[in-house]
């Protein structure tokens, strides 16, 4: 490997960051069977996935079978077996999780030379949209969407015949079913004229996913929404989250992720923002932690008063917050965010935060070689 290759700082980062996770991995080992893939070795994997573009685990396999750097990044031998892919299938659920993922940005922000770029009192938030992989077909009126059994047990099985509602009825021979009309899956489809929401439309593909537009003028479509927080020092990613898409969600996932940056600390903070934050009950929440908001001030009825505007301080958080934008293009085009992979939030949010500790990652050779 060359000396000044990019991954040896950021392998190192990572094998220091994973070390102190021990205690964590100690817990999902079981006391018996046969030995299974450290814990350290599909993480690393995964990062690498997202810092070279990897569209797939099954790709990833495929590079880790021919190629050298991959495996002396994951630490595998040259004459040992790569994995089936089905490997992060499994683990998804039990490894590769949301709590995972923050405990690992967490380990990396940590490492003793990471710790010294980041700033203790000044952070930036803002969100993006993720396309939801679901088409616009699959938003169907709610009354056309499949029973949910898991919301309601108590529904009969849909085995295609009603259940009797006498003994009488009970006796008698059930009608044949007849077969339902065969649908092409790419009909074309109008929807010119037709009103459709998410109280009354929901997406057969995706549940979860929501039909929002960020802006006006721009076209609304199924997504999720991604956060972040910034630290203004050096632009690396403190905290992550992703929620459904709405209005509010901006909002109350920075109140979240400012909790869980600084959990019941009195050391005060200021948050920088855009306009989409200047609303007087979020002004007023920050101001209850000891958060000062140097939030872009709307040109009508704001909630950012003199006392804050006045100050040098803010001028600059509001030229430092555009910084946050430069992550967000990152997850994108190189981490492969610009649409899911995955179905569901928590599925999505474990990956969103993992590519947001890479990005983390990709900025650190250059921020430690200055």
């Amino acid at each position: 490997m060359p000396a000044r290759h990019p991954l040896r700082k950021i392998r190192s980062v990572v094998k220091d960051a994973l070390r102190s996770l021990d205690a964590e991995f100690d817990r999902l080992y079981a006391g018996e069977g046969r030995p299974s893939i450290a814990p350290e070795r599909l993480i690393r994997a995964s990062l690498l996935r997202i810092l070279y573009s990897i569209r797939s685990e099954r790709q990833l396999m495929g590079q880790m079978d021919d190629n050298l750097l991959f495996r002396w990044f994951v630490g595998l031998g040259i004459d040992d077996t790569a994995w089936v892919p089905t490997v992060f299938t499994k683990n998804r659920d039990r490894l590769l999780t949301t709590d995972m993922s923050r405990k690992i940005m967490a380990a990396i922000l940590a490492h003793r030379e990471v710790a010294p770029l980041l700033s203790d009192e000044h952070v930036s938030a803002d969100g993006t949209l993720l396309k939801a992989w679901a088409s616009m077909k699959s938003f169907q009126p709610k009354v056309n969407a499949p029973p949910n059994r898991d919301d309601d047990p108590g529904d009969p099985p849909d085995d295609g015949v009603s259940p009797p509602s006498s003994p009488d009825q009970s006796t008698a021979e059930p009608e044949p079913m007849t077969r339902p009309k065969h649908r092409s899956r790419n009909a074309e489809v109008d929807f010119r004229g037709e009103r459709r929401s998410n109280a009354t439309h929901v997406s057969l593909t995706d549940p979860e996913a929501r039909l929002f537009r960020k802006s006006p003028g721009t076209g609304a479509m199924l997504c999720f929404m991604g956060h972040s927080l910034m630290e203004n020092r050096s632009g690396l990613i403190l905290q992550a989250d992703l929620t459904q898409a709405d209005g509010h969600a901006e909002r109350r996932a920075t109140i979240d992720m400012l909790h869980r940056h600084s959990p019941g600390s009195t050391r005060r903070l200021t948050l920088a923002a855009d306009r989409g934050y200047d609303s007087a009950d979020f002004v007023a929440e920050l101001r209850r932690m000891i958060v000062t908001p140097h939030v872009a001030q709307k040109s009508r009825h704001s909630a950012i008063d003199g006392r804050t505007t006045r100050r040098h301080g803010y001028a600059k958080s509001q030229r430092r917050r555009k910084k946050i934008e430069a992550p967000f293009g990152w997850a994108k085009t190189v981490g492969g965010m610009a649409q899911t992979l995955y179905r569901g939030i928590e599925r999505e949010r474990a990956r969103f935060t993992l590519t947001m500790a890479a990005c983390n990652l990709a900025r650190l050779r250059k921020l430690l070689a200055a």
